[in-house]
């Protein structure tokens, strides 16, 4: 939506009785609220969904919270690092569909050397460990759909 489109909008919701309009085109969702001397606007680029509200954690037995305390294998679990996907995109363990992969479970990495791909827009991006050790555990399936955060690799 251009400057001129949105700044006649708040001059209509100003000089009008309404107090909020809301408009949703293909570019976007402008709402604007005239308050009592101030006016708020937002412009959201796509349909924001709200997230359910997180139930309270006020009520946990007590029973819970002395096995909660003793956890003594956490400095074990601190061992392994998880490599996550930087990006949304398409994993591939290879190059090319007949290439050999990049790694596999038991290999010996070193920091910076090339792990996987992830096709992003086209455009294939190689992801480098950030850790050097051994890979322990591979997460995601050659061609499959990978979120942001994702864990792709495990190494110890």
């Amino acid at each position: 939506m251009d400057l001129r489109k949105l700044k006649t909008l708040i001059d209509l919701v100003s000089d009008s009785n309404v107090s909020e309009l809301e408009i949703t085109e293909a570019e976007g969702k402008v709402r604007i609220v005239k308050g009592g001397g101030a006016m708020v606007h937002s412009y959201a680029p796509a349909p924001v969904y709200a997230a359910p509200p997180a139930a309270p954690s006020a009520a946990v037995p007590a029973a819970d919270v002395p096995a909660a305390a003793a956890v003594p294998s956490a400095p074990e679990a601190s061992e392994a690092h998880a490599v996550k996907s930087p990006m949304v995109g398409t994993f591939y363990r290879s190059s090319s569909p007949g290439a050999k992969a990049f790694v596999e479970v038991g290999d010996s990495i070193k920091v910076g050397e090339t792990i996987c791909i992830i096709e992003a827009m086209k455009i294939l991006n190689e992801i480098e460990a950030d850790k050097s050790g051994t890979v322990t555990h591979i997460h995601c399936e050659n061609g499959q759909a990978v979120e942001y955060g994702q864990p792709l690799f495990t190494i110890e």
